[in-house]
């Protein structure tokens, strides 16, 4: 997988985004072992001290703890996922409506789009 990073981001925190994503889209799993810091480091190409700073992040969440000696695991409070992507949905939602203000479309133009986005998803899907 190839990550762009944006240069006036500090990478900690965009690799916290990605790892937020990924725990939201269900890439890891609840109670899921994670792979290591090294690991991790190699796949987002960072130093192992930007993918721990990350991790300490997720950790200080309470997203993921430490099993001393075992590593690291994705927590197993499905709630705390569930309001991370709620969260998130919701600042993507509030992001769309927005730029869709911006430019003159109030709330159910912007739902109109969003409508024909979805349908051209289902004509592509049969």
């Amino acid at each position: 997988m190839d990550f762009t990073f944006d240069n006036n981001i500090p990478i900690y925190i965009q690799v916290l985004e990605y790892m937020k994503i990924y725990l939201i889209s269900g890439v890891f799993q609840c109670g899921e072992k994670l792979p290591s810091v090294r690991e991790f480091a190699t796949t987002f190409k960072v130093n192992p001290n930007t993918m721990q700073k990350a991790l300490s992040e997720l950790e200080s969440m309470n997203l993921i703890y430490t099993e001393r000696t075992n590593g690291k695991y994705v927590t197993k409070d499905k709630a705390s996922i569930a309001k991370l992507k709620d969260e998130y949905a919701l600042t993507l939602a509030k992001s769309y409506f927005q730029g869709m203000k911006r430019i003159g479309l109030g709330k159910a133009d912007s739902i109109k789009y969003l409508e024909r986005i979805d349908d051209a998803f289902e004509t592509t899907r049969n």
